[in-house]
């Protein structure tokens, strides 16, 4: 069963006038693009800059409006235009994690006050402080924690802690845009690892935007390769990243830089 699903999706941007001279143009950041994610399932979206990933990702989340088309999660439409309030059944179903753990958390709250917001924005019933103190022990960290500030903590940690705030109102879907690719490789291994084992001990759909292959072959049942705004390239991951079709994913693949073995 699909639990999102995108039909004829598209998004134009005005490119600003260099001079009132100027004749008004448009420049396409996604092309007509239909795309079905079932639900459970880890789906990984591969592309270099400006390939149309998170433009993607964003009209998924109702975080932008497209152009034309249409985004529907467990068979609701997504209205981008409509109030905070009105979507608000679509962050109870979503959860994000950014790509600078440092910068997408306030340096003014607590780990703790960061964790409990959208609990207390999406008006979830319970104790929170009960949740909150649950889902830190979730991705590592001491119990202490939600008493310090991002600046206490290591990258990794607060990767851990946004990764906590992703997950604590129980979301279905939890995409990742490239969280891994502003860690250390030490780290990033310790945040995969985390997350290969939410994958394996909960029913979370996870969508995974990501340059690096390595970490998409790890975590993704299919693969979603994407170029110019447009999708080349679609399948499991073991016949995308071994058999790929498209000279795009060909060059991708190629281009992985691989250490020589000793003559």
């Amino acid at each position: 069963m699909s639990l999102v699903e995108a039909r004829g999706l598209t998004r134009e941007f005005i490119v600003p006038k260099r001079s009132p001279l100027e004749r008004t143009r448009r420049q396409t950041a996604l092309e007509p693009t239909d795309l079905d994610i079932i639900e459970g399932s880890s789906v990984g979206i591969i592309g270099e800059s400006g390939s149309g990933k998170s433009t993607l990702v964003r009209l998924l989340l109702g975080l932008d409006r497209p152009t034309s088309g249409t985004v529907t999660v467990d068979g609701r439409r997504v209205d981008a235009s409509a109030s905070a309030t009105s979507l608000r059944w679509l962050r109870r179903q979503t959860g994000l994690v950014f790509q600078d753990p440092y910068a997408s958390l306030d340096p003014r709250m607590t780990a703790g006050q960061i964790v409990r917001e959208p609990l207390w924005a999406l008006g979830v019933d319970g104790d929170h402080r009960a949740r909150v103190r649950e889902v830190l022990a979730r991705v590592g960290l001491e119990p202490d924690a939600g008493d310090r500030y991002p600046h206490e903590f290591s990258g990794g940690q607060r990767q851990r802690i946004a990764l906590a705030r992703a997950i604590v109102h129980g979301p279905r879907i939890l995409i990742g845009d490239e969280p891994l690719s502003a860690l250390d490789v030490t780290v990033r291994a310790q945040i995969l690892e985390l997350l290969v084992d939410l994958r394996r001990t909960t029913d979370l759909t996870l969508v995974l935007v990501s340059h690096d292959i390595g970490v998409v072959q790890n975590l993704s049942d299919t693969v979603v390769v994407m170029k110019d705004g447009r999708i080349v390239e679609r399948g499991t991951t073991g016949d995308v990243l071994l058999r790929p079709q498209h000279d795009y994913t060909k060059a991708l693949l190629a281009a992985i830089p691989v250490i020589p073995r000793d003559q």
